[in-house]
């Protein structure tokens, strides 16, 4: 056994703990024989950092496999990171522009060995940081999505997908970021709401009969307008609907067609048609029967008015940016009377009337994303969802908790296809080669392509890259040697025995490894799906560099150390529930940690040292039999509570265990037994307390790792680290409900003790007596067996005969009446006078608060955190109102 210091120093012994582990393989021991368990990491950006969601999302899953190494399973923990295209792509082209030097200044080729030069050189910060928060994964096996074995497994789905037809080249609309001059998927749009401008506009009709009344938020793609829409039920129309309007500016002819998107009930009840630039007016297009190869673009990839194929639009406009063409064509529409006023409640006139509109950005870089017409490669995601949609219908896979599965429905049933190419240089190239007809021939090799098209064919490869999530949507089963590999089940590893995700990538990641896993592995990629909330800023708010109200976990981790910072995401994880920030509930858990530490240096200090049995001693004690019992109970919540994905009911049992049963309470009842006040069976007690003390650091060690492995270490010699120790047994052979029964008696005494003492100010260092009435033979035997421990616990001496005279408190336990004469330790009338003060000024604070919450207004208006608080306040001065009228009760 080797002397804990005094002080418990989580630096220390998490960075010495963690080069330990990761350098003897134990994150991944060998079992021969042994059940499989898998579980894949999310693999995080090659240039992200670690962020409080990652710390959450990591936990998580850490506390899982830990379990799982314990219980015997062969768990491996699949780690990597993820390419990321866009990302990666800015950071490289950043480092280049500080050496005045550009991405098109090089070959693709001697680009893309830039990055990878990148890569290797910073690249997987991440992994070192997941490090310090004690992610046990298996770094042997560690992988990358653009890694040569993983990249064979994309081409081959890419190619596989062509072949059968789920996988084209079509013409629609994408988010484009002009910016960055590339496809980019919704995640990576950021909606924000922006003042802007609503512009009325008129458009004559053709045969000079009149006009019709649109509005706008973007005048500037009137250039590209191709209908009028108008509302099949809507009277005010029903004689323009065929007739042709002539478009100011460009004088194109467009109809005037019904469609359902048209609402009478807004604005002139008209829309203005451009299918080209907006996802709402490319369905209605599509649904007037225009083709997309038909629909008009009048923007570049940049943004920049381009001319239409009709050649309509006027030359002083060609090459100019959207915004700047915005106000040119304002100040024409204006010029020429097609522009409608908006009148003020003043009644001044404007050219718009303001408005606030929800603005989609880039991400990354910051513009705002155009839809934009383009040529792009898509995957039919409607046909792929398919058996997804019935693999969580039939139970194949659970989504946890359950009613994140009326949202997975209802997007994998109204899917949409899905872009998955990318203009950009780093990433998987697109394995397509064309001919200058612009025939497509899709191959995993450039010779396979040449064969398609035959001898003598020139082919250029498509430049595009593959979206980042086709590919991670792979990893559950590219990660495990497919499609080398030919077993169906990769080792028993597919598939994956659970996912951790967050809820905000249930579609983009989680859904397409779902249609990829199903129609590749024709199985689903893992039984059971965990979706967890946010972590949000201690008001409730989202996190977000704007506010200044990040969080950021490493600071946590030098502040309160790696383990205070799990428990307090597994004790706050609450099936799918945000996470308030809460760094005081973080300091209370490093406070737990702390406890622990005494707790084992007690145990040190009085003979306790490691349990040399897995199976609970022999115990005749009651307060040992209690404990062992109390032991098992733990462990079966425990295990049933991980069972349900429970992350917070797990560490809530386990902390209330270790805190309240073990620390507070047993340690407490049997320092008279080792001490040697007159009881027996201080060796009984040290194995008990040994053992106890061991299933505590196996039970916390998946939630608190370092410093559970730290003890484990120092109370004794051990032939194995914790990290591969056995689960403990819940054996319901040990449960004893005789020593229950007498100990939370015991408990219920002492605890009604100690909190009149407190009420009624009795001073900490009183002894006193105490008499016993109509106490049953069962209290009067337990009154002889724990009159030691009520004695130091309650400071109480038992006493006989008739009660003296004068002011007692009275406690009632069960029977028996317990009676503490005061004598002169209390004056009973100012305490009395005292107490009656604190219960009125308690209930004038309970019926204020009760007032406000009973009116209506507060309840609807005030702000939701107001209204929580108060209801917080009233229901601890209504206790206090209670507590302190019982403490004036038992004064009599």
């Amino acid at each position: 056994m080797s002397e804990l210091p005094k002080t418990f120093d989580p630096a220390e012994l998490e960075s010495r703990w963690y080069q330990h582990w990761e350098a003897n393989g134990l994150f991944r021991p060998e079992r021969d024989g042994a059940d499989p368990w898998t579980l894949v990491n999310p693999p995080p950006n090659v240039t992200g950092s670690l962020h409080i969601g990652h710390a959450l999302d990591n936990t998580l899953q850490d506390i899982l496999v830990r379990h799982a190494r314990l219980k015997g399973k062969d768990a491996r923990w699949v780690v990597g990171t993820d390419h990321a295209g866009i990302a990666t792509q800015m950071v490289v082209e950043r480092q280049m522009n500080l050496k005045q030097q550009k991405r098109t200044d090089f070959t693709r080729e001697e680009f893309v060995a830039k990055v990878w030069e990148w890569k290797e050189e910073s690249g997987g910060e991440i992994t070192q940081q997941l490090r310090r928060l004690g992610c046990s994964m298996d770094w042997s096996e560690e992988r990358f999505t653009m890694d040569e074995g993983f990249s064979k497994a994309v081409l081959k789905v890419f190619v596989e997908l062509h072949r059968q037809k789920l996988l084209y080249r079509d013409k629609r609309l994408v988010n484009w970021d002009p910016g960055l001059g590339t496809a980019i998927s919704d995640l990576e749009v950021e909606t924000k709401d922006v003042k802007g401008s609503f512009w009325h506009l008129k458009y004559p009709l053709a045969d000079g009969s009149g006009f019709i009344e649109v509005a706008t938020t973007r005048p500037e793609t009137m250039l590209a307008d191709m209908a009028v829409a108008v509302n099949a039920e809507d009277t005010r129309y029903t004689a323009l609907v065929g007739k042709m309007v002539k478009l100011p500016i460009t004088g194109r002819l467009i109809p005037i067609i019904t469609d359902e998107h048209a609402d009478p009930e807004l604005g002139s009840g008209a829309v203005k048609i451009t299918p080209g630039h907006d996802f709402n007016d490319f369905e209605v297009g599509r649904r007037a029967g225009i083709e997309a190869r038909d629909m008009l673009n009048m923007l570049d990839a940049k943004a920049r008015i381009t001319q239409t194929s009709d050649g309509l639009i006027p030359a002083e406009l060609l090459g100019i940016d959207r915004f700047e063409a915005r106000k040119l064509v304002v100040a024409r529409l204006k010029e020429e009377g097609f522009l409608i006023p908006h009148v003020d409640k003043d009644g001044e006139e404007h050219d718009a009337e303001p408005r606030t509109i929800a603005t989609p950005f880039g991400d990354r870089s910051g513009d705002v994303i155009e839809p934009w017409l383009t040529d792009q490669w898509y995957v039919d995601a409607a046909t792929l969802a398919k058996p997804a949609i019935e693999a969580v219908r039939s139970g194949a896979t659970k989504i946890v908790p359950k009613s994140w599965e009326k949202t997975y429905f209802n997007w994998m049933e109204n899917i949409q296809p899905w872009c998955v190419s990318r203009q950009l240089w780093w990433g998987h190239q697109i394995p397509a080669w064309f001919d200058a007809d612009g025939t497509a021939y899709v191959a995993e090799t450039e010779a396979e392509a040449q064969a398609q098209a035959g001898e003598g064919v020139a082919l250029t490869r498509d430049p595009d890259v593959l979206d980042t999530w086709f590919s991670s949507a792979l990893w559950p089963f590219a990660t495990m040697g497919w499609p080398e590999n030919p077993d169906p089940t990769l080792g028993g590893r597919y598939p994956n025995d659970v996912l951790i995700s967050g809820f905000d990538i249930l579609f983009f990641w989680d859904a397409r490894m779902m249609m990829q896993g199903l129609h590749f592995m024709k199985a689903v990629p893992f039984k059971t799906l965990y979706l967890h909330g946010l972590v949000r800023a201690a008001d409730g708010g989202k996190m977000s560099k704007s506010k200044g109200n990040v969080v950021n976990p490493l600071g946590l981790i030098d502040d309160y150390g790696a383990d205070a910072l799990r428990f307090f995401m597994a004790a706050m994880e609450s099936q799918g529930r945000d996470i308030k920030m809460d760094e005081k509930r973080i300091e209370g858990y490093r406070n737990f940690a702390t406890k622990l530490w005494n707790a084992a240096r007690f145990a040190q200090s009085n003979g306790i040292s490691a349990s040399t049995t897995i199976e609970a001693p022999e115990a005749n004690l009651a307060v040992n039999r209690w404990i062992i019992a109390e032991t098992v109970a733990t462990v079966q919540a425990l295990d049933l509570a991980l069972a349900d994905l429970r992350f917070d009911e797990a560490a809530n049992t386990i902390y209330q265990f270790v805190w309240s049963r073990f620390c507070d309470w047993y340690l407490e009842l049997i320092k008279p037994v080792l001490q040697g006040e007159g009881a027996e069976g201080a060796e009984e007690t040290r194995a008990v307390a040994g053992w106890v003390l061991d299933q505590i650091l196996v039970m916390l060690h998946p939630f608190m790792p370092f410093i559970t492995e730290e003890l484990w270490s120092k109370m004794g010699p051990r032939d194995h680290e914790l990290i591969v120790a056995k689960w403990p047994m819940a054996d319901a052979r040990a449960l004893d409900p005789s020593a229950a029964q007498e100990i939370d008696w015991l408990i219920r005494l002492v605890s009604e003790i100690r909190a009149a003492r407190t009420e009624l100010n009795v001073p900490p260092g009183a002894r006193l007596p105490i008499f016993v009435r109509d106490a049953s033979a069962e209290t009067t035997a337990r009154l002889g067996r724990q009159d030691a421990a009520l004695a130091r616990l309650a400071r109480v001496d038992q006493a006989s005969g008739e009660v003296p005279a004068g002011g007692s408190l009275q406690i009632v336990v069960d029977e028996a009446t317990f009676v503490v004469p005061l004598g002169d330790v209390v004056d009973i009338e100012a305490e009395k006078t005292r107490l009656a003060k604190a219960i009125a000024a308690a209930e004038k604070e309970r019926d204020g608060l009760a007032g406000r919450l009973n009116n209506p207004s507060f309840v609807e208006k005030a702000k939701p955190e107001a209204v929580e608080k108060a209801r917080a306040d009233h229901a601890e001065k209504a206790a206090e109102a209670e507590r302190l009228s019982a403490a004036l009760a038992r004064l009599g």
